[in-house]
């Protein structure tokens, strides 16, 4: 396990980070930053990732569907002086726009991947979204080297070993256990790989939900890896996205998306 993942304040200091030098200027051209803008960041956790756009004057709700997650989002938000935000512990399935309102921009950073029944997803967060807004998605693909989030694991050697999250489930939880990881963690890890999400079931999914792409890019090494490990993001070449193969060494992928017309 890595340190950030036992330190939740550095890891709510290295998402604002992150999405300050990434993400905002990835959807500055779609969506004007701003004291008038309403932002909404599903599966906001400790509430890193909503700063950036706190310190630019926009009014910010997270909605997380951790209790304790939501605490910590509180507890240093407050700490740091914001006060324009809105943070509540429930599942977005269970909250409407009569509670929450619509926005602007719309943003999901690593979570997309975390999300049980994702068509349902697609299907549903459009109602939170004006009709000139848009929303942000930044994921890891489930087949890339670590899209299982095997980072989480106690064990250093698996922490570090990729591509062993596709191992077919019958195999998975055994060969967890043979290296010590707790319950708790296999859960998770089980979890993530029921909920894992390839390149292609992402775009069709919006496809058949009535959003159009506006601006998509495939990483060769994600951006957040700037944070973690000092390597820059790279843009995956252009000749190596082919369908289905790149899930394999794609690491990231950024996606600016609308309603049609």
């Amino acid at each position: 396990m890595q340190e950030r993942h036992k330190d939740r304040e550095l890891y709510f200091k290295e998402q604002g980070v992150t999405t300050a030098k990434y993400v905002i200027p990835y959807v500055n051209d779609f969506v004007s930053l701003n004291e008038n803008t309403k932002v909404l960041e599903v599966g906001c956790g400790e509430g890193g990732n909503m700063t950036p756009f706190l310190d630019l004057g926009c009014e910010t709700v997270g909605v997380d569907i951790s209790t304790t997650q939501i605490e910590k989002a509180e507890y240093f938000l407050q700490a740091n002086k914001y006060t324009k935000y809105k943070v509540v512990a429930e599942d977005i399935y269970n909250v409407s726009p009569e509670e929450l309102g619509t926005f602007d921009l719309i943003f999901l950073r690593d979570v997309i991947d975390h999300i049980p029944n994702q068509e349902k997803f697609f299907r549903e967060i459009g109602k939170f979204l004006k009709d000139n807004g848009v929303l942000f998605f930044g994921f890891p693909p489930w087949r890339m080297p670590f899209g299982g989030h095997q980072q989480i694991c106690k064990s250093k050697f698996l922490s570090v070993m990729p591509y062993f999250h596709l191992l077919p489930k019958f195999l998975y939880k055994p060969f967890l256990k043979i290296f010590g990881e707790s319950d708790g963690t296999i859960i998770s890890l089980e979890e993530i790989k029921d909920t894992g999400i390839s390149i292609s079931r992402f775009y069709k999914g919006l496809r058949t939900n009535s959003f159009e792409v506006v601006q998509s890019t495939h990483y060769l090494i994600n951006p957040n890896y700037e944070t973690k490990f000092n390597l820059k993001g790279r843009v995956l070449p252009a000749f190596f996205k082919i369908p289905h193969l790149s899930d394999f060494y794609t690491t990231a992928v950024y996606s600016v998306v609308k309603k049609k017309d």
